[in-house]
């Protein structure tokens, strides 16, 4: 691997850009693909680079056969993330469970009594308000945005920002009468039935989910239907 190659990853790493390495096994020539094109002395035919930006959509790696021979495709995402909105009960047995599952999990609440390192000490944990916090996060295509507070002010503000994001998944606990009121609310900020469509609420699969633990799995579980859909139909 060439030394700009290797500087080029390392700085991709940092600021978390999904990039994949293409390597050409016959030769060792090698280029990264990026979701708007590729860097490097190798050139890769349309439908092998199309193949590439699938790979990265579904964190895959492999190899293509191309008229050259053979193009190894190495895939380097950064993390999938979690943003959870109000530290409370079901976000303390959620957490855990998306980071076993791979996600980079962040708790908002500006609720200091809630928002503690030691309800989270494995978890990044902010007492932003949720609109200013996921300002700064900028959800993209890998995050998913879950809204559990119950309260308007802390969850419409948070929703209102997931939606105009890129977030593949956003979802809001609360009964159907509760969401009913948050979409009247989401209306008056300009937001319509496509914007609707694309929030899970109530929030988690309907397994008959009870207890903090159970509804924590039928939203871990939600949250995975909604990534792997979303990467077939990519």
């Amino acid at each position: 691997m060439k030394r700009a190659v290797l500087d080029a990853l390392i700085a991709d790493h940092a600021a978390k850009r999904p990039v994949a390495l293409a390597t050409e096994l016959s030769s060792g020539r090698q280029c990264l693909v990026y979701a708007d094109g590729t860097e490097g002395e190798l050139e890769l035919a349309e439908d092998v680079l199309g193949t590439a930006h699938k790979a990265l959509v579904d964190d895959r790696s492999f190899t293509a056969e191309t008229a050259n021979g053979a193009v190894f495709i190495l895939v380097f995402n950064p993390p999938l993330r979690m943003v959870i909105v109000g530290a409370v009960h079901i976000a303390q047995l959620l957490a855990p469970m998306a980071a076993l599952a791979g996600y980079e999990v962040t708790m908002v609440d500006p609720r200091r009594a809630f928002a503690t390192d030691a309800r989270f000490p494995d978890f990044t944990v902010t007492v932003e308000w949720p609109d200013e916090a996921l300002e700064r996060i900028a959800p993209d295509r890998r995050t998913a945005v879950v809204t559990l507070t119950h309260d308007p002010k802390l969850d419409d503000p948070a929703l209102a920002v997931a939606l105009r994001s890129e977030a593949f998944y956003i979802g809001s606990l609360g009964s159907k009468k509760t969401h009913a009121a948050r979409l009247e609310r989401l209306a008056e900020l300009g937001f319509g039935e496509t914007d609707f469509a694309r929030i899970h609420g109530p929030v988690g699969l309907p397994l008959g989910a009870a207890s903090p633990a159970e509804i924590a799995i039928s939203i871990m579980a939600q949250v995975t239907q909604v990534l792997h859909q979303k990467r077939a139909a990519a």
